[in-house]
């Protein structure tokens, strides 16, 4: 694998677990053996959650930051970019804390990573299909808002709603073009923004194969609420494709 064979320098990279009110599914997740082998680091944002989860944190001794109510998942990713960046983080890995996503799937990331990739979008897709218990109406959305996506990028991609998701620190902070700190990218926009911006702007994107957990009820499986949640992830591309935000 390239991230480990001679010659390729590793990159300083920080994993961001992202969580709200995921109760033991958070637990289990930070339990997960896996993350005693992966050469990076995890820092946890709590997004205001009232079941525990900075405390678990503490118990574990992870490191956590926590906002003081609901702000949304862009926000915190923007707080997150933050202090990837003070902290000297060349790269950062995005994922969710709800258990849907494994960290045994973060080397696929970090090879991509190493490899000189700017951007490594997560796809349940690549290499078989990987997601069990995934509901019917959930993949003909994620087929459907993906074929759309891909009519005005660059690259063609199998998954862009999957949250699993890596950078390099450098052009989020750099290119005078990005501009993360709109605040109309609170809250599921800000991802989708990225993912235009690397494509359009010529970065160099990959996708990564990686598991999506769901559970076998098909209930509970997503905080995204229907239409709000929806027009929250397409409504970058039609802003930026009508050059009505920068």
């Amino acid at each position: 694998m390239p991230r480990r064979g001679a010659g390729v320098r590793l990159l300083k990279i920080l994993v961001g677990m992202f969580v709200f009110n995921e109760g033991e599914k958070f637990r289990t997740l930070l339990d997960d053996p896996a993350w005693k082998s992966l050469d990076c680091d995890l820092l946890v944002l709590d997004d205001g959650s009232s079941d525990g989860a900075a405390a678990l944190c503490a118990e574990r001794g992870v490191r956590v930051l926590s906002n003081e109510r609901n702000m949304g998942v862009g926000y915190s990713i923007r707080r997150f970019l933050d202090e990837a960046r003070a902290g000297g983080y060349e790269a950062v890995v995005i994922m969710a804390g709800n258990g849907k996503m494994p960290p045994s799937d973060i080397p696929a990331f970090l090879d991509k990573l190493a490899a000189g990739c700017d951007y490594v979008q997560g796809s349940r897709f690549l290499h078989g299909f990987r997601s069990p218990n995934l509901p019917l109406g959930r993949l003909l959305a994620i087929r459907l808002g993906t074929a759309f996506f891909n009519l005005f990028l660059a690259n063609h991609y199998t998954d862009l709603s999957c949250g699993f998701r890596a950078y390099r620190i450098a052009p989020l902070f750099e290119d005078g073009r990005i501009d993360i700190r709109q605040d109309w990218l609170d809250r599921y926009e800000l991802e989708y923004y990225i993912h235009f911006k690397f494509d359009r702007l010529g970065y160099r994107v990959a996708e990564a194969p990686c598991h999506m957990r769901y559970p076998k009820s098909g209930k509970n499986y997503t905080k995204i609420k229907p239409f709000v949640g929806w027009w929250s992830m397409l409504r970058p591309w039609f802003y930026l494709i009508l050059g009505l935000k920068k």
